[in-house]
């Protein structure tokens, strides 16, 4: 394992933290220009190395996730949360496929976005570049320590990855397949670092840059993570906001398509950014479609919380409050609301979601362009489950998450997203007047 000597029991001071902290910058810069000219296929051997030595490693794996898990049982988390943590063969497999498919990407560095010849016969290109070191900050959820190291180096990165203290095992012993991968490709094991400590004190020396060395930082975690992120981060940062996910019912919706689809909007993995927590419907299907709607949740094991009418007309309804019109519960349940119509809908998602996946479901062609177009978040969808809303499922190979945010990277932030881009100009001779 990368900085052997420096482990969670041995990190004892805020000064032991800042020094490991700064060494593990400086390797992480070393290694980013040693990877941002590394052939294709090299980097696909070490991704494929990766993918097999997390297969030959199941049983570590696992093994390590056992002591998370028993850790976060005696803590007393929630079957949501133990579901985001949890590890089992078929989620190694996951994995492991996961990077074989990054690895089957075409290679963004050194793709040409754009060229042109200026009349005094210039030819400029614009080529995608790395972006250098990327911090990625995140809880729970060990997989991501798979995903953003593997998609890190297909795009040419460097990475420092600072997983949550609730999965510290299982991420260290994925870390440890990811870095076997490069050293049998010949590359420099520092381009995938994990943060041997759970004090908090390495979030706050990432946020601060490392000495220049960090470019930009991937926050993936709850709100508290992200807003602690954007208030002391020093370099840029892709916002990955909750997931406040609504799903509206236009008054032209399909019954059976919408009961499939808000069911496994919600209830498919209730701890996903991209799972339902609010459901809204037109007021002018509500005779139609609430109940079965609404019933169908309570059948698949969902807690409904909802407003005034959505109470009247089913029992057991839990009344909502303000609060719940803007939480992410990533668990089974859901805010349900009846609205006055498409305007209505929209207004309350631009007012209170969170910019990351919001659908409709209609058969009207025009209801749905219009909500396509003025609902302002990452990814919009028609017809289709909100949970669709990852890198694999768009074909991307896997992603660090879904950037909420309007610069540089929006939506699923995969391979393209992990890189900038420079300007290359050929001349042959000629000075400016």
């Amino acid at each position: 394992m990368l900085n052997e000597a420096a482990t969670a029991q041995d990190v004892e001071t805020a000064e032991d933290v800042g020094a490991i902290m700064t060494r593990i910058g400086a390797d992480a810069r070393a290694a980013a220009r040693t990877l941002a000219t590394t052939p294709a296929s090299r980097k696909d051997a070490a991704l494929h190395a990766m993918a097999a030595a997390i297969r030959a490693n199941a049983n570590a794996i696992l093994a390590a996730n056992a002591k998370d898990l028993a850790a976060m049982r005696a803590q007393g988390q929630t079957a949501a949360f133990l579901d985001r943590g949890t590890l089992d063969d078929a989620r190694i497999e996951d994995m492991a496929a996961g990077i074989e498919a990054i690895a089957a990407l075409d290679d963004p560095v050194g793709t040409v976005i754009g060229e042109w010849e200026r009349p005094n016969g210039l030819k400029i290109e614009r080529v995608r570049t790395p972006l250098g070191v990327i911090g990625v900050i995140y809880e729970s959820r060990p997989n991501v320590t798979a995903d953003a190291g593997a998609l890190c180096v297909k795009a040419g990165n460097a990475v420092i990855l600072r997983g949550g203290s609730d999965s510290f095992h299982s991420s260290s012993a994925i870390a440890d397949c990811l870095r076997q991968g490069l050293a049998e490709a010949g590359l420099p094991e520092a381009a995938i670092q994990l943060v041997p400590t759970t004090d908090r004190a390495a979030v706050g020396a990432m946020l601060g840059g490392l000495d220049g060395n960090v470019d930009v930082i991937v926050p993936r975690g709850g709100k508290s993570l992200v807003g602690r992120v954007q208030s002391e981060a020093r370099v840029p940062v892709f916002a990955h906001l909750e997931g406040l996910v609504h799903v509206f019912i236009d008054k032209d919706a399909d019954l059976d398509k919408a009961v499939k689809i808000v069911v496994n909007a919600k209830m498919r993995r209730t701890g996903i950014c991209g799972a339902a927590e609010t459901l809204l419907i037109d007021r002018a299907c509500v005779d139609t479609h609430l109940v079965p709607l609404v019933q169908a949740l309570i059948n698949a094991g969902c807690e409904i919380h909802g407003d005034a009418e959505v109470q009247e007309r089913v029992a057991d309804v839990i009344p909502a409050t303000d609060a719940d019109w803007s939480t992410e519960y990533l668990d089974a349940i859901i805010a349900v609301k009846v609205v006055d119509g498409l305007d209505a809908a929209i207004d309350h998602i631009e007012t209170l979601g969170s910019h990351h996946t919001d659908a409709i479901i209609t058969e009207n062609a025009q209801a749905a362009e219009t909500f396509l177009s003025q609902v302002d978040s990452a990814i919009v969808v028609h017809n289709a489950s909100t949970q669709f809303a990852d890198g694999g499922e768009f074909g991307m190979g896997a992603e660090i998450g879904i950037a909420t945010g309007r610069m540089h990277a929006r939506g699923p932030v995969g391979v393209e997203q992990l890189t900038s881009f420079k300007y290359q100009v050929r001349g042959t001779g000629q000075i400016r007047p």
